[in-house]
């Protein structure tokens, strides 16, 4: 399991043979992108008279009027980077769970971190036989995303750390358990989704493809130096125009507008931002057929974003799972994906569910798709499978959308062990 803190897609394209594909694990920080993390700039202060948010050359001033096409219709994706508070909780959990799997991959991992100005608090039930030191787990993990500073709001090296930790409930144990792993039962009840489209190579939208990208470039050009200024914090929202083509698919035409919040240090201008952000992150993202001179820039939009982190906005693991799925197309079940171990189905479900869904997309069956799984807790296998192609079906090899979901469930092993099996979900 990654402690890339859980996304669902990957960044291999499934096989396009009639059959399923090779089975593949699901690459967390591929077409995915990595925990992001940024803090609402609602909170900032904006006292700062004499740095009001200006336009840099070549950049479309916002406008409240809708100039969208009749035929064509806007959709909006957001993301964040991994230091923001709640992406920062989810990589802490994960990373609990890969310090448990990496010595005991029978582990049973629940995990929840909570985060605010200067203090880091995991709570939950785990069962291992491995010896661990959280603290130092969490202080690393801190670390790692940029947090060494008290004026940054955390402090690796000096937070507060708090372990409140028990055991599995054996009720829960008991329904879960079984002698072989193929066997074992769901961890609990849940509801799962996984989505896939033609848009991009890895088969996910490209609205939230371009936002999670430009926020894992916020993070890259913080660590390696190339915008000096840059704070752990930011936040990305790109809205696509879209058109549909003549087989009812959405198709990207243009980016309609891009929303970058970074957080700065203190003394840098607006100006900079905005004129930084978009030369270095958004021109290495953004495929420049993509954007025109009516593409619409808000860079760092409250004009001032230094306050940030857990100093600004407390965290919480699971808060995003937009950003963790597929920005806002498809669906969501409403589990969270980070700090559980694999037989939790929240998590291993949900990678199959999108692991279908892209072998269906890959392979021709159809154009787009979302795929519903069902478990309940204690039992292997799903209580239904749905397949949702929005009238996309390509009715290859005789299948229609109705028969889809049976092909499924004759090509997929989808109990939770065999998920953990195939994917390799106990790394």
């Amino acid at each position: 399991m990654s402690s890339t803190a859980g996304s669902v897609g990957g960044t291999t394209a499934a096989g396009s043979t009639d059959t399923a594909p090779p089975l593949t694990p699901i690459n967390t920080s591929g077409d995915a992108a990595p925990p992001s993390l940024s803090a609402d700039d609602n909170n900032m202060n904006q006292s700062a008279t004499n740095n009001t948010p200006t336009t840099p050359t070549g950049i479309a001033a916002a406008s409240t009027e809708d100039n969208t096409p009749a035929d064509s219709f806007l959709f909006a994706s957001e993301s964040v980077t991994e230091s923001h508070p709640d992406k920062l909780c989810d990589t802490i959990s994960d990373a609990i769970v890969d310090a448990c799997l990496t010595l005991d991959p029978s582990s049973r991992i629940a995990c929840e971190t909570v985060c605010k100005t200067g203090v880091v608090i995991i709570f939950g039930e785990i069962t291992t036989s491995a010896s661990i030191n959280y603290e130092q787990v969490i202080r690393d993990a801190v670390r790692d995303a940029g947090y060494d500073d008290p004026a940054k709001g955390l402090d690796y090296k000096t937070c507060n750390v708090i372990v409140a930790l028990e055991e599995q409930s054996p009720d829960i144990a008991q329904s879960v358990d079984s002698t072989k792993v193929e066997d074992m039962g769901a961890g609990d009840s849940s509801v799962v989704f996984g989505y896939a489209c033609e848009e991009t190579p890895e088969f996910m939208p490209m609205s939230h493809s371009l936002a999670t990208k430009l926020s894992a470039r916020l993070a890259a050009v913080r660590k390696d130096g190339t915008l000096d200024w840059i704070r752990p914090d930011g936040k990305t929202q790109v809205t696509m125009e879209y058109v549909m083509n003549a087989e009812g698919v959405p198709t990207p035409k243009r980016v309609h507008s891009i929303i970058i919040s970074a957080q700065h240090a203190e003394e840098v201008s607006n100006d900079k931002i905005s004129a930084d952000l978009l030369e270095h992150v958004v021109k290495p993202v953004v495929p420049e057929k993509y954007l025109d001179d009516k593409t619409i820039y808000h860079m760092n939009p409250s004009g001032r974003f230094v306050i940030g982190g857990p100093h600004s906005d407390a965290g919480l693991t699971g808060r995003k799972p937009i950003v963790d799925s597929y920005g806002g197309w498809g669906s969501y079940g409403g589990g969270t994906l980070s700090g559980k171990d694999a037989t939790k189905v929240d998590r291993s479900g949900a990678y199959a569910a999108r692991w279908i869904a892209k072998s269906l997309v890959a392979a021709g069956y159809c154009h787009r798709c979302c795929v519903q799984l069902s478990y309940a807790i204690g039992l292997a296998q799903p209580i239904s499978v749905h397949v949702d192609t929005y009238g996309t079906c390509t009715n290859k090899n005789g299948q229609t959308e109705q028969s889809l979901a049976k092909l499924v469930e004759t090509k997929f092993d989808l109990r939770p062990g065999c998920i953990v099996k195939e994917l390799d979900l106990r790394r």
